[in-house]
């Protein structure tokens, strides 16, 4: 799911894909961005910061 982040995926394009709600992706997002260490600020994006971890794996 995080590579598809890292494409700039909306949610809604990436449940579409994975064939799940949009809810359900909002919380898969939310529990790898929380295991990155990456919370809420409002000086940074967590999608786009979350993208060099993708490209470490």
């Amino acid at each position: 799911m995080l590579s598809l982040v890292a494409q700039g995926r909306s949610n809604g394009a990436i449940a579409r894909e994975l064939v799940v709600s949009e809810a359900a992706v909002g919380k898969h997002i939310g529990a790898i961005l929380a295991k990155l260490d990456l919370p809420p600020t409002d000086e940074s994006h967590r999608r786009v910061m979350a993208v060099p971890a993708c490209l470490r794996a």
